[in-house]
């Protein structure tokens, strides 16, 4: 039992980063005989893991094509940003009241210089993201509610996958880069209802710019179909 459990956790922690880093991209079909050859694991851990990732909701069951990686619309992004905005303007204010204000104070040193970490070669931004956890993680530590830190610590698998939607995007970064030090200047002083106000106004950004690079990316596609269907046939 102790084997299986291990396998089907490696299984899982794998199909999760797959999809959340779209190395498996919405409606990827996850057939058990394939998957189980890939991973190198039998059939019944990776049944356990493909349960685990639909109750994460990365994985939902498609009429004809059995288990795909869930899609992500635009219209599940909104939704996503409505039960985000309201955990994470809380989870601001909580933190403001009750974090340890030495810590606050390091991160908002770190984001204060956080343009020259984003002039570093480094594509997908590793160092970036690493200073983003690490304040989701001083937040969840400082409310001191773990329901609350169990809600956020589900939305953000999710919020992973919306993220890369707008990675290619530098000036972007930089401006949530400066939202997220309002957030930390806010909490390091105590202010809750700044906290709460500076973190409303970056949500609101990152959703204006994720659908702004969704509807770029679909009339990038649109204008690619008809320019391929307009050629003549044969070149």
């Amino acid at each position: 039992m102790a084997v299986s459990r291990r396998a089907s956790d490696r299984a899982y922690q794998t199909l999760r980063d797959e999809i959340v880093e779209w190395e498996l991209r919405p409606g990827s079909v996850l057939g058990e005989v394939e998957q189980s050859t890939r991973l190198g694991v039998s059939r019944t851990p990776l049944r356990e893991a493909l349960t685990r990732l639909m109750a994460d909701g990365l994985v939902s069951s498609q009429s004809g094509r059995g288990l795909v990686v869930t899609d992500l619309s635009l219209a599940s992004i909104r939704e996503i940003f409505e039960v985000r905005q309201a955990l994470e303007e809380q989870a601001a204010r909580l933190a403001a009241r009750r974090g340890d204000t030495a810590v606050f104070q390091q991160l908002e040193i770190e984001f204060a210089a956080v343009n020259e970490l984003l002039e570093h070669d480094d594509p997908v931004r590793h160092a970036y993201y690493g200073l983003v956890a690490r304040l989701d993680d001083a937040i969840d530590t400082a409310v001191g509610n773990s329901y609350l830190a169990a809600a956020l610590a589900t939305l953000r698998t999710h919020l992973v996958r919306v993220r890369r939607l707008a990675v290619d995007d530098p000036a972007r970064l930089s401006a949530a880069a400066a939202e997220h030090l309002l957030i930390v200047q806010a909490i390091a002083a105590r202010d809750a209802e700044l906290a709460a106000h500076a973190t409303q106004v970056h949500l609101h950004q990152a959703l204006q710019n994720i659908q702004k690079m969704a509807h770029l990316q679909a009339d990038l596609l649109n204008r690619a179909s008809s320019t391929s269907s307009a050629l003549p046939k044969g070149t």
